[in-house]
């Protein structure tokens, strides 16, 4: 049985490379908020239970096995924020704080049940897609909302869950998965977005769209 802070490591590896595509020692510090000497001892040790390759200026890539891990503790985060928000109605700006207690303990048992119970989801309250039990995750073509032009329309797929609080104030404006948005004009120079929802103005600011994802993004007619 592996350590929670093995998992954890394997999780964010896995969050960096999905994203960022080159994981550096540097970036998996700030990630974790922990000293670079202490994530290059870690590294070390993943390398030698295979988990992870580790070469000097071509940074930290997943094995196979070590992608498999990642993504059955990422299941689990994403199948308890769901359960936490469908059966016990914890607001969703609060579930990644109680799912990331849960994630490391829970048995298959009750990851089935609860898979079962919520009609074996693909997405989690964010939008974040749901792996598979064998360990496959659904691979969408989405755009970052800061980026669309006036103009257009699209449908919102994911919202990042970094930040609690940002995630309840874009859901008091309606900012949530699969809301439909057409996107009414863009000030210059890195300014405010107006984003019309359900035929309401809100007012968003580029750097809060860059954590949302988008998709079928379309020119209105």
């Amino acid at each position: 049985m592996l350590s929670q802070s093995i998992e954890d490591y394997l999780k964010v590896i896995y969050d960096i490379q999905s994203t960022d595509g080159k994981v550096t020692t540097t970036s998996l510090a700030g990630k974790l908020g922990i000293a670079p000497a202490s994530v290059t001892g870690m590294l070390k040790k993943l390398s030698a239970k295979k988990l992870v390759t580790h070469k000097k200026y071509q940074g930290v890539q997943l094995t196979e096995s070590g992608t498999k891990i990642a993504l059955e503790v990422i299941r689990h985060h994403r199948l308890i924020e769901l359960y936490l928000k469908e059966a016990l109605g914890v607001p969703w700006d609060r579930v990644h704080e109680e799912a990331e207690k849960w994630e490391h303990v829970l048995s298959e048992d009750i990851e089935d049940r609860i898979d079962k119970f919520l009609g074996h989801p693909t997405s989690d309250p964010h939008g974040s897609p749901i792996p598979s039990r064998d360990g496959k995750i659904i691979e969408r073509d989405c755009s970052c909302l800061a980026d669309i032009e006036p103009g257009h329309k699209a449908v919102i797929a994911e919202v990042s869950d970094h930040d609690a609080s940002m995630l309840r104030y874009l859901g008091e404006l309606g900012f949530y998965p699969e809301t439909n948005i057409v996107i009414d004009s863009v000030e210059p120079f890195n300014g405010p977005m107006k984003i019309n929802i359900k035929n309401k103005i809100k007012i968003l600011g580029r750097e809060v769209a860059r954590y949302i994802a988008v998709t079928d993004v379309k020119k209105v007619a």
